[in-house]
């Protein structure tokens, strides 16, 4: 059941990311995913352990911060992908 709630919240932070950044249109289901679970796991490494920002919420549980934090990372990954040009 983890990994399904992990999909799920990945795939929604993933999303939301990809309409901030405006690249909703050329990320699929599976690209959203990915970004949304590697960005929740980028976001709790830099702000939760290096920089100490929300380190308790940062990916430690399913909450409402967990889903920002989530999506704060996601956005930063999909910052990354365009200046690798990656993503356009």
């Amino acid at each position: 059941m983890g990994w399904i709630i992990t999909i799920l919240v990945g795939a929604l932070c993933g999303w939301l990311a990809s309409l901030i950044m405006k690249t909703d249109a050329q990320q699929g289901a599976i690209a959203n995913i990915l970004i949304g679970i590697v960005g929740s796991i980028l976001a709790q490494f830099v702000f939760g352990n290096l920089l100490n920002i929300g380190g308790d919420v940062a990916g430690s549980s399913f909450n409402f911060w967990s889903i920002i934090w989530g999506v704060v990372g996601s956005v930063v990954l999909i910052a990354i992908l365009k200046a690798l040009r990656v993503l356009r």
